[in-house]
C-alpha cells in the first residue's frame, strides 16, 4: 500500500478497505468482509486474554491496570479510579523499520 492512496493524515475504515481491495485485486465488498473478520478475530482473542502476534507487524495483547486513587483536576479531591483491562499493541521490527524510512 502506498501512502498516496490515502486522502489525509488519518486513514478511515473505508479508505483502508479501498487500499486492501486495490492491493489484493479483490472487490471492495470482499475486502470489507475480510477486514471485519480480521478485527473480530483479534477482538475475540483479546477478550479471552490471548495475544495475537503478526510476525513483522506486531503483537496485540491485553494489560491489567490496577485500581488507583487519582485527583479531580477541578476540585483537587481524591477519586477512586477502577481497575481496567486495556488492549495493547507492540510494533514489530519490520513495522518500525518501515515507519522510520
Amino acid at each position: 500500500m502506498k501512502n498516496d492512496s490515502y486522502k489525509g493524515n488519518n486513514v478511515n475504515k473505508s479508505e483502508l478497505i479501498d487500499a486492501i481491495a486495490a492491493s489484493a485485486d479483490i472487490p471492495k465488498a470482499a475486502a470489507g468482509r475480510a477486514l471485519d473478520a480480521t478485527l473480530e478475530s483479534v477482538s475475540g482473542a483479546l477478550q479471552k486474554g490471548d495475544s495475537v502476534a503478526l510476525v513483522g507487524f506486531g503483537t496485540f495483547g491485553v494489560k491489567e491496570r490496577a485500581a488507583r486513587t487519582g485527583r479531580n483536576p477541578q476540585t483537587g479531591q481524591p477519586i477512586q479510579i477502577a481497575a481496567a483491562t486495556l488492549p495493547t499493541f507492540k510494533p514489530g521490527k519490520a513495522l518500525k523499520d518501515a515507519v522510520n524510512k
